[in-house]
């Protein structure tokens, strides 16, 4: 979490100022004491000459900020081409290198794109050898995103003054959504600045899965005529053109468009702008305006700014999702961890009760393990959890939850479930690893598994897991490789 931490921090920073010269400062500065990077510096394009020029740059050789690189040329002109991190591990093997400072012994070229277009590079070196990690990567080309970030809203600011009021309303989107890291109240709290700042009817937010565009947020004063979470094929016009193309796509007048296009009842105008970080498109900021030709040109550059900011933070939201989600996982098998259970084992009762519904658990233990790792070795041992845990990730719904609760043993969590059909799911779940054949085990691997349902056999935490380990003692005591059912809790009745 701390580089979580460091990645809302910086945010904050860059995306705080419109003054060039300050935002330059600023990224350097936190590339330097965040990253711990002795020469860091920022060339940025020059279009008409296709070349990359250093615009500030801390650690470098007295005289070596004059240097001007083509597109393809030294690590940084390679980046730029494209559009992707380029990293020289150790300079002294790469021939691509071009020495700046005597002291560097890796670099980092990450391009600084705004939509897909590369306006700089962002270079990082070190007096050491391979110095960055994949995770300082991921981090720093994250970083590199909201440095273009704030390299653009300077320059729309010093090119349109006149227009501070659209900029300071980037500006508060822009730190607004930063400090966001949850996805969900991200896309709300954006829809509703934009749609507020920039005076439309309504804003809506897309996120593209696979082939499709999903409504995930929209706030204003339109009717809507499609519900949140629906979905549109990517292939339809006019989103496929604007999604092949990621450009800007302003349609004046909707009376002739079809009814199933026009997401709001009184829709008469829209202007949708892809999503694009980092070169990849994830998805589509829609504005809708109850008025004809509502959106203007000289609108477009301060709305495409918001949406690079909205992109960048939908990124970061991303990233952290990906983080919580290895919090969660088990290093050995890939399947949740316990903490996870206990997490989801809370919400499935509070969801069962709620609704009615049921739910039950399954805790599962793999017959006789230590034998077997004392005989075959722990690194088949090992083997071994991993493909029970695959069997049973194999075989259970995409609803239901299976954890490595500890050692050999595991969870499983079944939602909408009856005590019947549960102990029915734990049968299946002991054949299928009966029948299995392990490689490099020459006996048969078995499990023996306890089942509790909500009410059946409790209706907390700690009596839905108590029954379920007693059933799982019987089962072991019964002689293993076998399903036990927990005794009904205290005043129940045996249910479906």
């Amino acid at each position: 979490m701390a580089k979580i931490a460091v990645l809302y921090d910086a945010g904050q920073a860059v995306l705080s100022t419109f003054d060039p010269d300050e935002v330059l400062q600023r990224i350097l500065g936190i590339a330097r004491d965040y990253f711990h990077l002795q020469n860091v510096a920022i060339l940025l394009l020059d279009k008409d000459a296709q070349q990359l020029c250093v615009r500030s740059q801390i650690g470098w050789d007295k005289g070596q900020d004059q240097i001007r690189l083509g597109l393809g040329e030294g690590l940084t002109g390679t980046a730029a081409l494209k559009k992707l991190p380029v990293y020289a591990p150790d300079v002294a093997q790469d021939p691509r290198y071009i020495c700046t400072a005597q002291s560097t012994r890796s670099e980092l070229a990450i391009p600084l794109m705004v939509r897909d277009e590369v306006v700089g590079v962002l270079d990082c070196q070190s007096d050491q050898v391979a110095p960055f990690d994949n995770d300082t990567i991921d981090l720093l080309t994250l970083f590199s995103t909201q440095a273009s970030m704030a390299l653009q809203n300077a320059r729309l600011y010093s090119l349109e003054r006149q227009r501070a009021r659209q900029l300071e309303a980037i500006n508060a989107i822009a730190q607004q959504s930063t400090a966001v890291l949850d996805l969900e109240e991200l896309l709300s709290r954006v829809c509703c600045l934009i749609q507020k700042a920039f005076q439309v009817s309504h804003t809506s937010l897309f996120l593209r899965d696979e082939g499709e565009l999903v409504l995930r947020a929209h706030h204003g004063t339109l009717t809507p005529r499609a519900p949140e979470n629906m979905r549109f094929p990517v292939g339809q016009e006019p989103w496929s053109s604007i999604l092949a193309t990621n450009g800007t796509f302003i349609e004046k007048d909707l009376a002739g468009t079809p009814e199933h296009l026009k997401f709001f009842v009184e829709s008469a105008s829209r202007l949708s702008i892809p999503l694009v970080s980092f070169g990849q498109t994830l998805g589509m900021l829609t504005l809708d305006s109850s008025k004809p030709n509502a959106f203007r040109d000289s609108e477009l550059s301060s709305l495409e700014s918001v949406a690079d900011i909205c992109a960048t933070s939908i990124q970061n939201a991303h990233y952290v999702e990906r983080v919580k989600q290895l919090a969660y996982l088990d290093g050995l098998t890939g399947i949740f961890n316990r903490r996870f259970f206990e997490l989801r084992i809370m919400e499935e009762i509070e969801r069962a009760r709620r609704y009615g519904t049921g739910m039950a658990v399954i805790m599962a233990d793999i017959d006789q393990f230590k034998p077997l790792n004392d005989e075959f070795g722990h690194l088949l041992g090992d083997e071994v959890l991993r493909q029970v845990s695959s069997l049973f990730h194999q075989q259970l719904r995409k609803i239901d939850v299976v954890c490595r609760y500890g050692g050999e043993e595991f969870a499983v969590l079944l939602s909408q479930t009856s005590a019947q059909h549960a102990v029915g799911v734990a049968e299946k779940l002991r054949r299928i690893v009966e029948g299995w054949q392990f490689p490099g085990v020459p006996r048969t691997v078995t499990i023996s598994a306890g089942v509790a349902a909500l009410p059946d056999h409790g209706t907390s935490r700690d009596e839905l897991v108590r029954a379920a380990d007693t059933g799982l003692y019987a089962a072991k005591q019964a002689g293993r490789n076998r399903v036990c059912s927990a005794p009904l809790a205290r005043g129940a009745s045996a249910g479906g």
